[in-house]
């Protein structure tokens, strides 16, 4: 399992989160967040903030992304 700053990426400390929404949200509420925090890339729908979050290490965001791309994925 991956550290950051000594504690389980899984554990990251979100509370001062900078969550962004992408900037081709039409505002219909089928959006994702995204934010950086600790090393990791912490993804959580927009409709529920304080749901569950998904973390991913920016290698592992990144190679999301690419592959949503292939897939002809454009607003993420």
């Amino acid at each position: 399992m991956s550290t950051q700053h000594g504690q389980p990426a899984h554990e990251a400390d979100l509370s001062r989160a900078r969550w962004r929404k992408s900037s081709h949200s039409s505002g219909n509420g089928a959006c994702v967040e995204t934010a950086a925090v600790s090393g990791i890339v912490a993804v959580r729908d927009s409709k529920e903030p304080g749901g569950p979050v998904l973390r991913f290490r920016p290698d592992e965001w990144s190679s999301f992304l690419g592959r949503a791309a292939e897939e002809g994925v454009t607003h993420i």
